[in-house]
Order: C-alpha cells, then structure tokens, then sequence
C-alpha cells in the first residue's frame, strides 16, 4: 500500500527556512538545494513503509504515533495515519535543536 504524504504550513514554513538559512546566511545557494532535496526525497520515501522510523519518546507525542526521521543533521517529525492512508509531516527540524521544547 502507498501512502499520501502531506505537509502542514509549519513543515513547509520549516523548510523553506532552512534553505533560506543555507542559501543566504552561510551564502551556499547549491548546498541548500542539495540538502533540500536529500530532506525532501527522504520525506516521499515514507509513502511506503512509514512505521519504520522509531517513535519520539516524549509524552504526548509517543502516544500520539510521533515519529522521527533523521536526514543528515536534521529531524522529521510525521505521523502516519495508517487507517487512512496519510503520512503527515508535522516539522523539520535541525537535529541539534531541543526537539522537545520546540514542540510544546
């Protein structure tokens, strides 16, 4: 089965900060396209399989389905609803971030 994989505005307000980052403060435009790619083709790739990253451990996240994949030195946060076919990407964040602070 193939799930769809969608985003919220905070994902995608997410990325668009992180390429900006990339692009303009570090002024490396290709490196940005690049990571973005690596973060985007690696968020598709959880239409198949998307229990197959681990859980985030934190309440009320855990309880909620929360999971984390990593790509490179960032997080993405989804949760997939398995009944209706949909892989929901909550946030990408930068890995050395304090995760859990930044979700409440």
């Amino acid at each position: 089965m193939r799930y769809n994989v969608v985003f919220t505005e905070q994902a995608d307000t997410d990325l668009n900060d992180i390429y900006e980052y990339i692009a303009f403060t570090l002024l490396e435009p290709e490196t940005a396209t690049k990571q973005l790619q690596r973060i985007e083709n690696a968020i598709l790739s959880l239409d198949e399989k998307p229990k197959r990253f681990r859980l985030f451990e934190k309440e009320p996240w855990h309880s909620r389905g929360l999971r984390q994949l990593p790509v490179d030195n960032f997080i993405v946060l989804y949760i997939p609803e398995i009944e209706d076919g949909i892989v929901t990407v909550i946030r990408v964040m930068y890995g050395g971030r304090d995760i859990d602070k930044q979700l409440k």
